[in-house]
């Protein structure tokens, strides 16, 4: 009898808090930075709260989600570093095994329509499940998390406040680990206090970086997002991995050595880079883009520079230093420091 009354009282308490979740959670609206773009995240049909943005928080910094509950997804993306995984050329995953290439920041997601350095994945409520049944990442299956969630007691609680029920399904996992990636916006750099006319300046050398940046490297990089989120073989040498980038995905021979474009925000923070984290500095960056190496699908942008004729960027070492100087005014420290977006709010 003890045991039906507390039953019958937690089933009331759960449908007493899901009525009030379900009457108070309104959608909150995505505020888009004033000088962005519209965003291309279909937020219609995963509408923003805070009940559901905190759920997410929480199983994104929680270690159940992988098989032998050591790995969250904040393992590999760090906040401090970007969301990236500091210091690692290739992310360790489960059993601290190596993981075929450098984990992406993840930042901006909203106007991204395709995920990954190959960008085998089109829809972000679809992307953590790469990672998540990867061997050499988290090695789980959905099927376990979810059986594993439903054992853990504040789960039911906040899956009701998000979403009104203790139904802790697959839909509801992505989404709401959907709803938190989606906050993860950054535009408050010194460069974005430049543009706003907010008080920010440029010393000579990062104003001429800026120039340079807009001159040789925006057919990639435009500015305020500074990716094009397009695919592209930046003319790396080939390693012993000789990985083929997104031919993997699509098997089409002109999509051999191609890779998603990354952002340079925050790119002063989320050393080593590319997608096998072969240069550990910006400087070493800028100075590949001097010397590319010829291939069949080099991006037609590195096949000719307009000035010189000749494969890759023309760059003098000066030139060079102007543009990392400009690179660095992309770190936006508030996003990095951001309370919302850390394992423990209160840090």
């Amino acid at each position: 009898m003890k045991l039906k009354i507390t039953v019958l009282v937690t089933s009331v308490a759960l449908l007493v808090m899901a009525f009030f979740s379900s009457a108070h959670q309104k959608a909150l609206l995505f505020d888009v930075p004033p000088h962005f773009p519209a965003p291309v995240y279909p937020f219609e049909k995963n509408p923003l709260t805070e009940a559901g943005i905190e759920l997410g928080r929480t199983l994104f910094y929680d270690a159940l989600l992988s098989k032998d509950n050591t790995i969250s997804c904040g393992s590999c993306h760090q906040q401090a570093a970007g969301f990236t995984q500091s210091g690692q050329a290739l992310s360790r995953g489960i059993n601290d095994l190596t993981t075929r290439r450098n984990a992406m920041p993840l930042v901006n997601l909203a106007w991204s329509s395709h995920f990954g350095w190959d960008g085998g994945v089109h829809d972000l409520d679809l992307f953590p499940m790469v990672p998540i049944q990867n061997e050499a990442e988290m090695n789980e299956s959905l099927p376990n998390i979810l059986e594993k969630l439903r054992k853990k007691r504040q789960y039911p609680v906040l899956f009701t406040k998000a979403f009104g029920s203790p139904d802790i399904t697959d839909e509801r996992f992505l989404k709401a680990l959907s709803q938190f990636m989606l906050t993860m916006v950054s535009a408050n750099s010194r460069y974005d206090r430049a543009v706003r006319h907010q008080g920010a300046t440029f010393t000579p050398s990062e104003r001429a970086g800026w120039i340079l940046v807009e001159r040789k490297c925006s057919g990639c990089h435009p500015e305020p997002l500074f990716t094009d989120f397009s695919f592209r073989n930046n003319g790396l040498a080939s390693t012993v991995n000789d990985d083929p980038g997104q031919y993997g995905i699509t098997l089409n021979n002109e999509d051999r050595y191609k890779f998603k474009v990354p952002t340079l925000r925050n790119v002063a923070v989320t050393a080593p880079y590319m997608h096998d984290g072969r240069f550990t500095t910006l400087e070493e960056v800028v100075a590949h883009y001097t010397g590319v190496e010829h291939g069949e699908t080099l991006d037609h942008l590195l096949k000719r520079d307009r000035e010189t004729g000749i494969l890759g960027i023309s760059l003098t070492p000066t030139e060079q230093a102007d543009i990392v100087a400009f690179l660095r005014t992309l770190t936006d420290d508030s996003f990095l420091q951001d309370c919302r977006f850390a394992e423990n709010k209160g840090l």
